[in-house]
């Protein structure tokens, strides 16, 4: 279980530096509107979940060491909400630790539409 935490809390972290990059580089207002907000929110909100899940599981004691770019923010970001789904499984049942699950999963689906739709 701690490998499946570190595995997901890695990737979401990861994703707040990669939607950086893209929020950098993108000529649209929408996109860069939407990307900064997702950067800045993601990193707290996976710190809440990796505290919590500390807190009743013991401190993580190694994380991979992966890093993947996309280039393609909307792509990105539904990758980024189907690991969401596959981990989820994969991850504690404790229901705290769900909620903090779904609250990553609003962002990311709040800026997968912002993304699609308003953009």
């Amino acid at each position: 279980m701690e490998q499946e935490a570190a595995a997901f809390i890695s990737v979401l972290l990861h994703s707040g530096t990669v939607t950086h990059f893209m929020h950098l580089q993108t000529d649209s207002y929408a996109k860069h509107k939407a990307l900064g907000k997702y950067y800045e929110e993601i990193v707290e909100l996976i710190d809440d979940f990796a505290e919590a899940f500390q807190g009743e599981y013991g401190v993580i004691q190694e994380y991979p060491a992966d890093f993947h770019i996309e280039k393609d923010a909307v792509k990105y970001l539904d990758n980024i909400a189907d690991f969401i789904i596959q981990s989820r499984e994969e991850l504690p049942q404790d229901k705290p630790l769900q909620t903090l699950i779904d609250n990553i999963a609003v962002l990311v689906d709040s800026t997968r539409y912002k993304l699609k739709s308003l953009s």
